[in-house]
């Protein structure tokens, strides 16, 4: 079975971790053991016929939902790492972290990629919930591991939340399971067994579980009104963690939300459920639009935008259609990769300023060419323009809610735009400062520069391949829609 290959993995790196001494080691093990992660899912995806289940109770499922968000997921935490040797370097020399702390980093770090793509693997969905808390965990772990009291308020802030959050979700799957043992006899919260009773399970209990559930998926998506942890968390944690967060452990909590939305769908609740999900989901994009107009802070900027992002793609997920979800997919990607590149260029401009209030700023462009060009073309990604590949997401998204409802479309419309120009204002801000004043330039690493560049490129190949789709790509994306629709496109 190949998750045991995952968790030996795991252990490998975590012992080899254990007894190196030197920071470039154990980056380099760790490089190497997203690698590895990623060529097992490949090798998962080339090798089984999907879906497929493992254990006799079927408690984890592979199918290509599972393949697809594990490569995202190993994908974004090989460019953390590579970034991260020269970034812990810098943050080792402004005494920002311990050296005592650089093992923990790592250990946590590569422990965090196992517990996601576990995540992902569950079918069940008490492991599912399990699994969840501990990204909690190990992330606020890798957020105190920098010097500040700061961090350890805002991980015991993000902790707090979360795990609130989470209990009512507890309280959604046993509701869910006795719903199910009063159905079936024996009782089930694997999602690919609720897919196949959902019709038949009483539509009121049904959707009261799912409105518990939801609650706590929502908090790790960083959906409003849950979203308090994010923006402080993504603002302190170090930069290398704070992709991490917004461009892979927020997927695990979008991940449950369009598992739960399948489900949903197969009832006669399916239409309550959806406007539900889509007032959150308009609810998300407004807060954060409005709040990004006060916010000087580059990172809490950024983290602002993923409340919006994830809004916006709930939004999407509510309408119900395979299109909607099809494009939701596409659309996952493109954000996790902008958001990478973001957060990315905003490490090296705190490296170079020691902070990351926009009023403080100058001369960036001058002095940090490659993180410039990595939020400005990043800025016009985020918001949703050509070439970038958010932009055909958006469209059709877009298109998909007009077909819905025209007055939800020129809500959706405007609250696109507010945002647009939010984080269009920041970014001309930014860039607009210049004095005459000698600011001692910051050797910025290779490492830490090659992510946005590499980012930037694929982004902009992300763009042509959705506007002129290969077919191999078409068929995975609609074999996931297929799969969770539990094989039933209408």
């Amino acid at each position: 079975m190949i998750l045991q290959w995952f968790v030996l993995a795991t252990l490998a790196a975590v012992l080899l971790i254990l007894i190196s001494r030197s920071h470039k080691r154990m980056n380099f093990l760790t490089i190497i053991h997203s690698l590895v992660f990623m060529g097992l899912t490949i090798y998962l995806f080339a090798t089984e016929e999907l879906p497929t289940t493992y254990f006799s109770s079927a408690y984890f499922l592979a199918d290509h939902l599972v393949i697809y968000e594990s490569l995202i997921a190993g994908f974004i935490f090989f460019l953390s790492a590579v970034y991260a040797l020269g970034y812990i370097e810098s943050l080792l020399a402004a005494k920002e972290m311990s050296r005592k702390n650089i093992k923990l980093f790592y250990i946590s770090f590569n422990v965090l990629l196992l517990v996601i793509i576990l995540a992902f693997f569950s079918n069940n969905l008490a492991l599912f919930w399990v699994f969840l808390e501990l990204t909690t965990l190990l992330s606020a772990v890798l957020v105190v591991t920098l010097n500040a009291k700061e961090n350890v308020v805002a991980a015991l802030e993000y902790i707090f939340i979360a795990s609130t959050a989470m209990l009512f979700s507890l309280i959604g799957l046993i509701l869910l399971f006795a719903i199910s043992q009063q159905q079936s006899g024996t009782g089930t919260i694997n999602w690919t067994a609720l897919l196949l009773q959902a019709s038949s399970l009483s539509p009121p209990l049904l959707l009261l579980a799912s409105l518990f559930i939801f609650v706590g998926f929502a908090a790790k998506s960083g959906l409003v009104p849950f979203h308090t942890w994010l923006p402080y968390t993504h603002s302190k944690a170090p930069s290398a963690v704070s992709v991490i967060l917004s461009a892979s452990i927020l997927n695990v909590g979008m991940y449950g939300l369009i598992r739960l939305s399948a489900v949903m769908q197969h009832t006669t609740k399916a239409l309550f459920f959806s406007w539900v999900i889509m007032i959150f989901g308009l609810l998300s994009i407004a807060v954060a639009g409005f709040v990004m107009l006060q916010r000087t802070n580059l990172k809490k900027v950024i983290a602002y935008s993923s409340i919006e992002h994830n809004g916006f793609m709930l939004l999407a997920i509510g309408l119900g259609t395979p299109l909607a979800l099809f494009w939701v997919l596409f659309y996952l990607l493109a954000h996790s990769l902008t958001k990478a590149l973001l957060f990315f260029s905003a490490g090296i401009v705190h490296r170079q300023y020691d902070l990351l209030d926009v009023n403080k700023i100058k001369n960036l462009l001058t002095l940090q060419p490659v993180a410039s060009w990595g939020l400005i073309l990043g800025g016009v990604a985020i918001i949703g323009m050509p070439p970038f590949a958010l932009f055909l997401g958006k469209v059709f998204i877009v298109t998909q809610i007009g077909s819905f409802s025209p007055t939800l479309l020129v809500v959706t419309l405007l609250l696109l735009l507010l945002v647009a120009g939010a984080f269009a204002s920041f970014v001309t801000k930014a860039f607009a400062q210049n004095d005459n004043a000698s600011e001692e330039k910051y050797n910025t690493p290779i490492t830490m520069k090659f992510p946005i560049i590499f980012l930037l490129i694929l982004l902009i190949l992300l763009f042509f391949l959705g506007l002129f789709p290969e077919s191999w790509f078409q068929t995975f994306l609609w074999s996931i829609v297929q799969d969770v629709s539990g094989g039933i496109i209408t």
